[in-house]
């Protein structure tokens, strides 16, 4: 009989866990999941981490990194994380909006201005009311890594306007946030693992998608997808979970030593961040993609109205107010 790859995971999931009693007395893998490939930002950072941490407890706690989506999408890495199936998840803030409300403010269109104020937003008070909100449903909130600045490509054309995306099928991550704004610009919605997207591109399934320089670059989507617009409409960023099930069989010390250690890694990935994106962004230019600014006052404009539902939720709203304050 053939075990899909999801009844695996299923099956991973429910698995005891007996070093969860244990207080990891012995040594100890973390497991953790990744759906970018070895040499991505957000995988390097946990695999520091892991280094790191190695060489605080004399090699008692380390990390072994799954990456480039061997454990299944992002929806399924949080899933496990919170059933404590695996122990770490790195997964955007997009595909965490419909189950975890709060983390609909780093994902609403236009709502940072730049990188800068996206940082300095996650880096304060904001990000860590953000980070908390994960303990109420079976996940520790470690860091919040940087995805940069998501804009259109697509097969077709330049988009210069909102109209220029009308009819197309642009794919979009698991978030109602990023299928009504989508929607709203005119363009044809369509949810797919991000892994899916070439295939998808190539064989005219979707004719676009937006995400950022690395990401577009790393999955080879530039090769079938000539035409980049400006548009930065969201800047939503990483989300590095923990399963509250393994953070709780830690002492108290090895805590804190995690959470420190996360904390370090942000940084860390940052750099690691800006030089793959200049280095991704100069790649694709000279494979020939075309570049294009855009009218973003009508994309804003445009994406308004999906930002005015959501802001009609106070807790949104008070949040959103305090992202605006530090632009």
């Amino acid at each position: 009989m053939k075990i899909t790859r999801r009844e695996c995971l299923t099956a991973l999931a429910a698995l005891p866990l007996v070093r969860a009693h244990s207080a990891f007395a012995a040594t100890t893998t973390l497991t953790s999941a990744d759906v970018h490939p070895k040499s991505y930002p957000t995988v390097a950072a946990v695999n520091w981490m892991g280094e790191r941490l190695a060489q605080e407890t004399n090699g008692r706690i380390n990390i072994k990194t799954y990456f480039s989506g061997q454990l299944g999408r992002e929806p399924d890495a949080v899933n496990l994380a919170r059933m404590g199936g695996i122990d770490i998840a790195r997964v955007n803030f997009a595909a965490l909006n419909n189950p975890f409300p709060l983390t609909a403010v780093f994902s609403l269109p236009f709502v940072f201005d730049s990188v800068e104020h996206m940082r300095r937003c996650v880096d304060g008070d904001i990000g860590r009311k953000v980070l908390d909100g994960f303990a109420k449903r079976d996940l520790v909130g470690l860091a919040i890594y940087d995805a940069g600045a998501r804009c259109f490509y697509n097969v077709r054309r330049p988009v210069v306007t909102p109209k220029d995306l009308h009819g197309l099928k642009v794919r979009v991550p698991t978030s109602d946030i990023f299928l009504e704004f989508v929607r709203a610009l005119g363009a044809n919605p369509t949810p797919l693992p991000v892994g899916d997207s070439y295939s998808a591109l190539q064989t005219h399934l979707i004719d676009g998608a937006e995400n950022n320089w690395p990401t577009f670059h790393s999955s080879r989507q530039f090769e079938v997808a000539k035409y980049w617009s400006q548009t930065e409409h969201s800047h939503s960023p990483e989300a590095l979970l923990m399963s509250r099930k393994t953070f709780e069989a830690f002492s108290a010390q090895d805590r804190e030593l995690v959470l420190s250690v996360a904390r370090e890694s942000v940084p860390h990935m940052r750099g690691l961040w800006d030089r793959m994106n200049t280095e991704s962004r100069e790649t694709v230019l000279k494979a020939g993609v075309q570049v294009n600014d855009v009218d973003q006052q009508a994309f804003a404009a445009a994406t308004k109205p999906v930002l005015d539902r959501y802001l009609q939720r106070d807790e949104l709203a008070s949040l959103y107010r305090g992202v605006r304050a530090l632009a």
